[in-house]
């Protein structure tokens, strides 16, 4: 039950020490809004972290080729690597249900023209399975199936920037777009999280692209994605297979860094969730040791305000007043001077970050924030810190005989 006279008791004896009170929530609001503006930085450092790879799947695999760069088998150093549409078959045969997607990608740069807009584009020929690698968002039509690997049709999926670009006044689906000097009938377009860039570029059918552009079954780079139910262990064992599997298919160097290289992201994915993980402890130490000083200034304040209130606090007793409602005074006074200093601290924080916002992006820290939970977890820390600082003074107040208060000068 409410207790207005409890209440006014209490914002009596703040106002009677306002400066000290200032002083000591003073350290709790400055530890609030430290810990507020640290941990925005955090999160705009994992944005940006995440947004490096929203576009992939987090389980991705690329397998790139090059140049041998040492001897090996009898072979000259030197030697080009060549990937086909049977190695991507063999990797899936080998490897199995390890495997959960798989594709390979052939990459050009065509004109595109469409009456009379037009424009350069990178196209990339791909599998079906492309789709999943790339978390590619299909809004109109469809994506490249395998009917169109198998016939060779003449179809692409555009991005969403180039239908902007080139169908000025007019829907994409259905109508044909000319890549130098050849029509592709445009079957889906797409967007997709990973940017301007990713969003102009044209898809087709792989087996269409070396038929017209090479006439041959050579892939530039192949990727898949290991089965998710792996663990990080298991899934870095599978790519180092991979990788001495292929080099022993193509006969190079297991010391040779360049000829083949495989690329899995779940080692960025580790490196980048113990980067996050240690940066979040740090900013709890530094929080956390800011706000028990805080802590430590409220406790020393609230010892002195018992001090001062010795006699008082021994008429109360001579009059009936129980230790409890004694505790509960000081306690409660505690409990609101830090609540109200560390919500003007988190409050000043949250604003911090909202404002320096916009101008850290160059600085590779993305929408920083404060999220909910740490806003609920800052109320319950303050409502306990309080608690602590007030415990001891509290206790101590309401141990104070009345024959002894009455006596103090």
């Amino acid at each position: 039950m409410f207790d207005r006279d409890l209440w006014r008791e209490i914002f009596q004896s703040i106002n009677m020490n306002r400066t000290r009170s200032l002083l000591s929530g003073f350290t709790v609001a400055f530890a609030i809004s430290l810990f507020a503006i640290l941990f925005g930085i955090v999160n705009g450092l994992v944005n940006t972290f995440d947004s490096a790879f929203v576009d992939d799947a987090s389980n991705s695999i690329f397998v790139q080729s090059g140049m041998t760069s040492k001897a090996s088998n009898g072979l000259q150093a030197g030697r080009r690597i060549q990937f086909k549409n049977e190695d991507q078959a063999w990797i899936k045969e080998e490897f199995g249900d390890k495997v959960q997607y798989i594709t390979s990608r052939v990459y050009l740069n065509v004109i595109a023209t469409f009456r009379n807009e037009k424009n350069n584009y990178s196209i990339r020929a791909v599998n079906p399975d492309h789709q999943y690698l790339e978390n590619t968002k299909v809004t109109y039509g469809r994506y490249v199936n395998e009917s169109d690997i198998k016939n060779k049709t003449k179809v692409v999926v555009i991005g969403r920037l180039v239908e902007e670009d080139l169908f000025l006044k007019t829907t994409a689906i259905g109508k044909y777009l000319n890549l130098n000097g050849i029509q592709y009938k445009v079957v889906g377009v797409f967007s997709d999280d990973g940017g301007d860039n990713e969003e102009r570029l044209i898809y087709m059918p792989i087996s269409t692209a070396q038929q017209i552009y090479g006439n041959n079954d050579y892939v530039d780079q192949i990727n898949l994605t290991y089965n998710p139910e792996m663990n990080f262990d298991a899934a870095i064992g599978f790519s180092n297979l991979l990788t001495k599997k292929m080099k022993d298919r193509f006969m190079v160097s297991q010391n040779d860094q360049r000829a083949i290289r495989v690329r899995n992201l779940a080692n960025e994915s580790k490196a980048i969730n113990q980067f996050t993980f240690i940066l979040g402890f740090l900013v709890l130490v530094i929080g956390f040791g800011t706000l028990i000083a805080g802590i430590v200034g409220i406790s020393n304040m609230m010892i002195f305000i018992v001090k001062e209130r010795t006699k008082e606090i021994g008429i109360r007793k001579a009059l009936g007043a129980s230790p409890k409602s004694i505790v509960s005074i000081i306690l409660l006074e505690s409990i609101l001077v830090t609540i109200i200093a560390g919500f003007v601290g988190l409050v000043i924080g949250m604003g911090v970050v909202e404002f320096a916002g916009p101008f850290l992006e160059k600085y590779f820290i993305k929408d920083p924030s404060v999220s909910l939970s740490i806003v609920i977890g800052a109320a319950i820390t303050l409502i306990l810190a309080g608690a602590i600082a007030g415990y001891l003074p509290a206790k101590k107040a309401s141990r104070i005989k009345p024959i002894v208060a009455l006596r103090d000068d």
